[in-house]
């Protein structure tokens, strides 16, 4: 256990509420040092986590309990002010409409022009050449959407070890490549089908399929799957 007058700044990163969560997870955190995070610093005397535990006291320690107190009531705690008083409040009010939301259902991607109607209202006006891609899950809906890289009006470069990296890291099943031509042409170039070509072999061995490469401009879309390219 931290001594008191010893301040979190001084202790081991590992035990640093902030850096804790960074490295581990939220869930690897104790309630005062959630808390603590909120608080930010404790009076002169104490560390912020000895003032989380001052607040879970008001509470027994129990969180819906402390869902109920006014930032009045928090403000008796000595060394809460009205600024922390609101933080501890408003924290648990989202908390509470989190519990209280539906969670959003994906997007289940359908056809080429389905996804090439979504990226023209996204990228077809810029005048440089992004290049992005869809994540999957097994149920053939939208896990992510990245922007891999962006260029100038002739050309991106997108790197295929990063697109996978990614896919690996939202655990997707399979992927849809995409990217805007600010010339308008929906020709593909042979840098491309190398491109595609290359993604689509990796993935392959990670178990990832890729669906489709779809190019967008003022003109339409181009789908590689629908001509038969993968």
């Amino acid at each position: 256990m931290q001594a008191k007058n010893y301040p979190i700044r001084d202790w081991a990163n590992d035990d640093k509420p902030r850096e804790k969560l960074l490295s581990k997870s939220p869930a690897a955190l104790t309630d005062s040092e959630l808390l603590a995070i909120l608080l930010r610093c404790g009076p002169a005397d104490s560390s912020a986590i000895d003032l989380a535990k001052e607040v879970l006291k008001l509470c027994q320690n129990d969180l819906n309990e402390l869902a109920k107190f006014t930032p009045q009531e928090l403000m008796l705690v000595r060394g809460i002010g009205i600024a922390k008083a609101c933080s501890i409040v408003a924290a648990l009010e989202i908390g509470r409409r989190r519990q209280g939301t539906r969670p959003r259902e994906k997007v289940v991607v359908k056809d080429s022009r389905e996804v090439a109607a979504y990226l023209q209202s996204v990228l077809r006006d810029l005048p440089y050449e992004i290049f992005a891609v869809i994540y999957l899950n097994r149920a053939g809906r939208v896990n992510h959407f990245e922007v891999i890289s962006q260029g100038g009006i002739t050309g991106t470069i997108a790197d295929p070890r990063k697109i996978l990296k990614i896919a690996l890291y939202k655990e997707a099943v399979s992927m849809i490549l995409c990217h805007n031509h600010p010339s308008g042409s929906l020709q593909p170039s042979q840098a491309d089908e190398e491109l595609t070509t290359k993604i689509k072999e990796a993935a392959g061995y990670l178990d990832i399929k890729l669906l489709d490469h779809i190019i967008v401009s003022e003109e339409g879309h181009f789908s590689f799957a629908d001509k038969g390219m993968l």
